[in-house]
């Protein structure tokens, strides 16, 4: 422990300074253009591992954007931990709300400012250099493989078909990720589950092209004005969602599960304070915390059609669009859900439109045994290094792969996240505590050591 703590001390602004260099490359996996970055943080990854001392590290290709893969076999005897994580990120769009580049990380008031940041390069790139820390002081306890892919952030397509492909070579005996969050560093956690996604684009068609709103306006189906229509629809007054048979599978927490479950320190002032919001708003009969961790929900994360630029255009549209998420929670099932919301949707075309429903992605919800030694493990290695026990909690985002995980390769996974609710991933001016990351680095040592014993 006194080797581990000496090196991390020797090499902290190497440290940093490393996931500075990681983060101001643009891997943005939604966006075609940045190809080549993408296949370039790849690269950056793969020596990366080698320079912390893997005895092997490749770029394996997909059909999208690759994987890197690296290990180190110490004793085949020992246990495996295979860590995985996301070297892909968001889309940094809208650019005017960032008050820096999202691609020239800047570090104001201890935070790193960045795309990326916290979701999930600050968090994959910890398990790097803790690895790197025991590797380098000869304290590895456990044989230690990484698989960090870079199509997270569109739904992981591929790495399913990789996990089918590589199932003797991703042998384990437990999977690690951090790509989740903790209540504070006041009040260490960790997520017990993630909820599901279902992922849609709408297209709703009126006439057949756009239309001076003057000369056609009221004559003709608006799409826009209709597709608001639908949309508005499916939910009622209470915010519950109206879609036939969505909550068939949906099971109900116990009194002492729901009792559980908001006995987690949760100030709701402060949450309203963070966001600039007067009220909070969701399902009825339900807190903020099982609305966000244990309801499922259905968002548009984006809406457009006819002029959007500046100044005016008085034009009727031809076509509406809108994405839509959905997150699901235990025994609900990605396909059903997508096949009810088509049929649903579709159904809803009013006269003169015509309505078009195309599903992007999904993934199951999971939940983690906490019984398990590999959750015992984290446990006692948060409370080694934060000196308190851990709060058990669900995480309301989504990560598809684990649930495959477990299907393909018969895995569980322990989430030992080391963000903040408030980071902003998937927003302008994400950010990571640097004391967060270092804390990671601190942590995943000891859970490799619990683990191992």
């Amino acid at each position: 422990m006194e080797a581990w703590k000496a090196y991390l001390a020797e090499h902290k602004d190497r440290f940093l300074n490393e996931l500075l260099d990681l983060l101001r490359i643009p891997s943005v996996s939604a966006d075609s253009k940045y190809k080549g970055d993408v296949a370039r943080c790849a690269d950056a990854v793969k020596q990366a591992m080698l320079d912390a001392g893997c005895d092997m590290a490749e770029v394996c290709p997909t059909e999208g954007h690759p994987i890197v893969y690296g290990e180190k076999i110490i004793d085949p005897a020992l246990p495996t931990v295979l860590v995985y994580g996301h070297y892909d990120v968001q889309p940094a769009d809208p650019l005017e709300l960032w008050t820096s580049g999202p691609f020239e990380p800047v570090i104001k008031d201890d935070k790193i400012y960045a795309r990326g940041a916290c979701d999930d390069k600050g968090q994959f790139y910890m398990h790097i250099k803790a690895f790197e820390v025991m590797a380098k002081t000869n304290t590895l306890q456990c044989n230690v493989k990484m698989m960090i892919e870079g199509e997270e952030e569109v739904g992981s397509a591929n790495l399913g078909k990789f996990l089918e492909d590589n199932v003797a070579k991703l042998k384990a005996d437990i999977v690690l990720v951090s790509d989740t969050s903790m209540i504070s560093m006041e009040h260490p956690s960790i997520e017990t589950g993630l909820r599901g996604l279902a992922y849609m684009e709408v297209e709703v068609t009126g006439p057949n092209r756009d239309l001076h709103s003057g000369v056609y306006g009221g004559g003709v189906a608006n799409p826009i004005n209709e597709l608001c229509k639908m949309i508005a629809s499916l939910h009622d007054e209470n915010k519950h969602i109206t879609i036939p048979g969505f909550y068939d599978k949906v099971q109900e927490l116990t009194d002492a599960e729901r009792k559980a479950l908001n006995d987690a320190p949760f100030e709701l002032d402060e949450y309203k304070k963070d966001l600039n919001v007067t009220e909070v708003a969701g399902e009825k009969g339900y807190t903020t915390i099982e609305r966000t961790g244990v309801r499922p929900t259905l968002d548009v994360n984006g809406i457009w059609g006819g002029y959007t630029g500046e100044g005016a255009k008085t034009v009727l549209p031809s076509k509406a669009f809108a994405k839509i998420s959905m997150r699901l929670v235990p025994h609900q099932i990605s396909t059903e859900i997508t096949e009810l919301f088509q049929k649903h949707f579709e159904g809803l075309a009013t006269a003169g439109t015509t309505v078009k429903v195309t599903a992007h992605h999904g993934g199951e919800p999971v939940v983690t045994p906490t019984d398990g030694k590999a959750y015992q493990a984290a446990a006692k290695a948060i409370k080694t290094t934060f000196g308190k026990d851990p709060i058990p909690t669900r995480g309301g985002g989504s990560i598809p792969i684990i649930a495959l995980f477990e299907k393909t390769l018969g895995l569980k996974t322990v989430l030992l996240g080391f963000g903040l609710d408030n980071d902003n991933i998937h927003s302008p001016n994400e950010k990571y505590d640097i004391a967060n990351y270092f804390k990671g680095i601190e942590t995943i040592p000891y859970f490799h050591k619990y683990f191992a014993e």
